[in-house]
């Protein structure tokens, strides 16, 4: 299982993220009013301006304050095996 990192010290599985999106579009922002009256929001931000919104496949949506390109690129990174360097 690869974790991505999403701000702040906090940790998600790539594998159950289906998409992340920007939270600017009333569509986005009307879904994550629903998801937070459901109880399933979980905002990573810690205050600060989302940026990025994961909609992940259990149901549940995950603020960020981390561009969805930032988190984009940290999934498709190199994944490194423990004790794996990069010296060539």
């Amino acid at each position: 299982m690869k974790l991505i990192g999403i701000g702040f010290g906090n940790l998600v599985a790539a594998e159950r993220i289906i998409s992340i999106v920007s939270p600017e579009s009333a569509p986005i922002k009307r879904m994550i009013q629903e998801v937070r009256e459901r109880g399933d929001l979980i905002d990573a931000s810690f205050g600060r301006s989302t940026r990025s919104v994961l909609i992940m496949d259990s149901g549940n949506v995950i603020l960020s304050a981390l561009t969805p390109e930032n988190l984009a690129a940290r999934i498709e990174g190199p994944a490194q095996e423990e004790g794996e360097t990069n010296n060539g």
